[in-house]
């Protein structure tokens, strides 16, 4: 079933069995026409485009199968068990690291912080907790900002928003998103979305950012996107430089 475009912004699916035209839904917004707009205009195919796909979707998902590989949850959990912190925070550190995710300064940062034993254990510990504890989402997050807060710190700080949510994004893309705070916030303006925003990690922010890829998940859903992954990279075309037009 072909989707196409109104004059005033509604989308119309085409039943190409019947010749029918079906409304899809009410008029878009126009600042969600707009992104829309833009995201087509790089990625044509949507979602499914071969250029996205190589652009943004394919390493962030290849990082996520290298995760599954190693750190599904049964075999971290059997090296937590064994106690073997620093494997855990070597094949998590590796993974991110074949990713331009985080900024240089951060991941020589993360890397320092796990290099010592304790630093390693905290690290471990708490990133399990966050993924698969049993508590809240709330308290699970604050949790995990608590741990990345306390770990050893050489000259860069740890607490980032991009250190505390990138390795939720890479294990568990069906559930968490990653957030580039600048990119983010513009993303969200040219969105026309409300975003609650501070510098310190915190779960409101945290939760804003989810209902903002929720809503575009929604939005965009005649596009097919997937997943976490698809949600992020759409925010980072509205809001990177990469993206400018």
């Amino acid at each position: 079933m072909a989707t196409r475009e109104s004059k005033s912004g509604t989308l119309w699916r085409r039943d190409t069995r019947g010749g029918r035209s079906i409304r899809a839904g009410t008029p878009i917004p126009a600042p969600v026409l707009r992104c829309r707009r833009k995201f087509l205009r790089f990625f044509p195919g949507g979602f499914a485009d071969e250029t996205y796909i190589d652009w943004e979707r394919g390493y962030k998902w290849a990082a996520h199968e290298r995760w599954m590989t190693v750190l599904a949850p049964n075999a971290f959990r059997a090296l937590l068990r064994e106690r073997r912190f620093s494997e855990i925070a070597s094949h998590a550190v590796s993974i991110e690291s074949r990713t331009n995710l985080l900024f240089s300064f951060e991941k020589m940062a993360l890397r320092d912080a796990v290099k010592p034993p304790e630093g390693a254990e905290a690290f471990a510990a708490g990133l399990y907790e966050y993924l698969h504890g049993r508590a809240k989402d709330e308290r699970r997050f604050e949790q995990w900002c608590e741990t990345v807060a306390a770990l050893p710190r050489k000259q860069t700080r740890v607490l980032t928003w991009p250190v505390v949510t990138v390795f939720g994004f890479v294990a568990q893309p069906d559930r968490h998103i990653f957030l580039k705070p600048n990119v983010t916030r513009a993303a969200a303006r040219e969105y026309g979305v409300e975003f609650t925003y501070a510098s310190r990690p915190n779960w409101d922010t945290y939760a804003s950012l989810l209902d903002f890829a929720a809503r575009v998940v929604r939005d965009q859903r005649d596009l097919g996107p997937k997943d976490m992954i698809d949600a992020q990279s759409f925010i980072w075309v509205q809001g990177s430089d990469e993206y400018e037009e």
